[in-house]
């Protein structure tokens, strides 16, 4: 009896003990960089907002076509969607068909500069918060069902899309047809039979693939986009040098999958994403890759190596940074390794000076890998746009193994008002590890301004991060 009264009172400690560690748990505010999920769509529906009113008029009278019409169906979604639709439209409803029309050009009148020229229509779907007119296919239903109007919502869009089209009459149709770019390939086989038969000969000759158009739409970024943008490259700096220290990092017992994932729950607990899986590398005096493994333990001395991206918003970062180990004793890497990365340095600075608005990726390359070889810098370059897409739209700059320029993905233009992720790699002998050749590979972002000119979104990495 006794026991069971000394029982009693101790159970009824725990419980008030759990109780009051669970209101601690549930009273920690999670770490939100970028507010509610609530605050970022509002934040991200002012973009499209200002693209669908700035942007989109603009394009279309550069490239010459008085319509868009992107139709496409659920789960096989054309890949301008995402820079069309609210962030709370995640899919097409069965078959969606967005139009875009330009009445100040067919008739002649100045563009105010408002968004007003461009009738925005949407067959299917919603409005998008009120930024299309959302036009239906309706027929009445049975009894059993109200005696209600219904919603179509296969091929008779078709014949909705034909009278706004004939009300238009549009001289030319742009659609999303390419043989270069998949940004721009978005119209399906199916839906572009369809649509050619239901609009007739008339209507279908007007069709103008305009590769440019969508690639470009995809590609601009709004100045707040670029102000965001900042914020979410800090973010990105704070966590790889945390992940370069002694918070993740224990030498002789950390693993490089152990940062992975280590990068993925940080990333994770913020409520952001990813866009690829992350990869950490070392380099080892007097060692090669192969016999370092695919997994290695890191060690004192090691050069570390990240390649991670965040996805936040829509949009996404793409950065590589670098890392050593201090040996006992050491208070900085040695000379060679700082040397080696500032060589990639001088690459990072060349390319930046040669990528501005209105040349080729391939002639970028060109000019950059000429003035590299004159500098006596061993390295590759493989830059890439970046923003809603990782490898995102637009011209690359060279490719690891097309260092000779990429035919039709290299020959588009550098626009204003888009991201680079400039992405490239240098080998340098380093005398402290006996002339052994070691690789720093560096990936940062980077904005053409409005003026046609590159900067770093924030900065580049000009040190290595020092792991105690």
């Amino acid at each position: 009896m006794i026991r069971r009264l000394l029982v009693r009172p101790m159970l009824i400690v725990l419980g008030v003990l759990s109780l009051a560690a669970g209101t601690s748990l549930s009273a920690q505010t999670p770490r939100r960089p970028f507010g509610t999920l609530r605050e970022q769509a509002e934040r991200q529906q002012r973009w499209l907002d200002q693209r669908l009113r700035t942007v989109l008029p603009a394009l279309m009278r550069k490239h010459g076509v008085d319509a868009w019409v992107v139709p496409m169906r659920e789960y096989n979604e054309d890949p301008v969607f995402s820079s069309l639709v609210s962030p709370t439209t995640f899919a097409a409803r069965r078959r969606t068909i967005y139009v875009f029309y330009d009445k100040c050009a067919a008739s002649g009148r100045t563009d105010p500069g408002d968004g007003s020229c461009v009738e925005r229509i949407a067959l299917g779907g919603t409005s998008q918060g009120g930024l299309y007119e959302a036009r239906r296919a309706m027929k009445a239903v049975t009894a059993a069902v109200g005696g209600q109007q219904a919603e179509l919502w296969g091929d008779e869009q078709w014949s909705v899309l034909k009278q706004v089209l004939e009300e238009k009459n549009p001289r030319v149709i742009a659609i999303d047809v390419s043989r270069t770019f998949a940004f721009t390939d978005g119209l399906t086989a199916g839906e572009r039979d369809g649509m050619t038969e239901a609009l007739g000969p008339a209507l279908a000759s007007r069709f103008k693939p305009a590769e440019a158009l969508a690639l470009e739409m995809i590609a601009t970024r709004v100045p707040d986009e670029v102000a965001f943008y900042a914020k979410l490259q800090e973010l990105v700096w704070e966590l790889t040098q945390r992940m370069f220290s002694s918070e993740a990092v224990k030498p002789g017992v950390t693993r490089t999958s152990d940062l992975v994932w280590w990068w993925r729950q940080q990333v994770n607990d913020m409520g952001l994403g990813t866009w690829f899986q992350p990869s950490v590398s070392v380099q080892r005096k007097g060692m090669t890759s192969a016999q370092l493994g695919e997994d290695p333990v890191i060690q004192r001395g090691d050069v570390l190596h990240c390649d991670v991206g965040i996805t936040a918003l829509g949009l996404n970062t793409d950065t590589q940074h670098n890392g050593y180990v201090l040996m006992p004793g050491e208070t900085d890497a040695p000379a060679g390794l700082t040397a080696a990365l500032r060589n990639t340095n001088r690459l990072q600075d060349i390319v930046m000076e040669e990528l501005r608005a209105g040349r080729t990726g391939n002639e970028v390359l060109a000019t950059s890998l000429q003035r590299m070889k004159a500098a006596g810098i061993d390295g590759t370059i493989y830059s890439h746009p970046i923003g809603k897409h990782g490898h995102g739209a637009g011209p690359l700059v060279g490719l690891w193994d097309y260092q000779d320029g990429v035919p039709g993905r290299g020959d588009a233009r550098v626009i204003a008002n888009m991201w680079y992720s400039i992405e490239l790699q240098s080998a340098s002998k380093v005398p402290e590890w006996g002339g052994q050749a070691v690789r720093m590979a560096q990936e940062e972002d980077a904005i053409i301004g409005a003026d046609g000119r590159t900067s770093w979104a924030i900065k580049r990495q000009d040190r290595l991060f020092l792991i105690k």
